[in-house]
């Protein structure tokens, strides 16, 4: 920039001191709540907090079941919510757990399937809920962590009336700090992190009106969180 100097020098006298050519010291923080609150609490006690956030502030219905019964737990849920048209995730992990099948088989559950294009879409607007895997929880917030991919699509969680998010006790973490140094810590072995990280905490709501909560305003009227005990 031509007549930096000059410039900056000009700005000094009018404020009536010298030119600084080097950044003030910062001040020292107040406290490191950023990097170390509730990282005291072991797994029982996050996930303790995480269900008294949500299902308090957050309004998520929050609900503990096991590897063998969490199938059959996503089935009732799904039912409670109105049934079919259901979507779920293309998540081999939801495989894994045996919820894709149990609810195809069901319900006739539709797939997110990358091959079919915006077919996925119009299947997430109709559908009466969306089942996904969340890859963390967070107790802070009382939300979750879902990452994109071609069979992970967005619209599943966002375009039905009801989401159900299926999580790990073992993957619920104190904060966004602890979310960020686990993200780079993937990332530095080597794992291709997705171009897309969702951070969701609850059925879609607002208060913008009277400062008058209303929920449901721009996305799934209800939530649910199936946590599976595994720690």
């Amino acid at each position: 920039m031509e007549n930096r100097d000059a410039f900056l020098a000009n700005i000094a006298r009018q404020l009536g001191r010298e030119v600084r050519t080097t950044p003030e010291a910062p001040p020292e923080p107040v406290n490191d709540y950023a990097t170390t609150r509730l990282t005291e609490l072991d797994a029982r006690q996050r996930c303790d907090a995480f269900i008294a956030f949500a299902s308090g502030a957050m309004l998520v219905s929050c609900e503990m079941t096991s590897e063998n019964e969490v199938a059959d737990a996503a089935l009732r849920l799904c039912e409670e919510y109105g049934g079919a048209p259901v979507v779920v995730s293309g998540d081999e992990r939801l495989k894994t757990l045996g919820v894709t099948q149990r609810l195809t088989d069901a319900l006739h559950a539709d797939i997110w399937d990358p091959a079919v294009g915006e077919q996925n879409i119009q299947r997430a607007e109709q559908a009466k809920v969306g089942v996904v895997y969340a890859e963390y929880g967070l107790t802070e917030s009382g939300g979750v962590v879902l990452f994109s991919a071609p069979e992970r699509g967005r619209s599943i969680s966002l375009l039905p009336e009801s989401s159900v998010f299926i999580l790990r006790k073992s993957t619920i973490l104190p904060r966004v700090a602890q979310l960020a140094e686990t993200l780079h810590q993937r990332a530095i072995q080597g794992e291709r992190m997705p171009s897309c990280i969702n951070l969701i905490s609850g059925p879609s709501s607002t208060a913008d009106i009277e400062l008058i909560k209303v929920v449901g305003v721009h996305g799934p009227v209800n939530a649910a969180y199936l946590i599976i005990d595994d720690c």
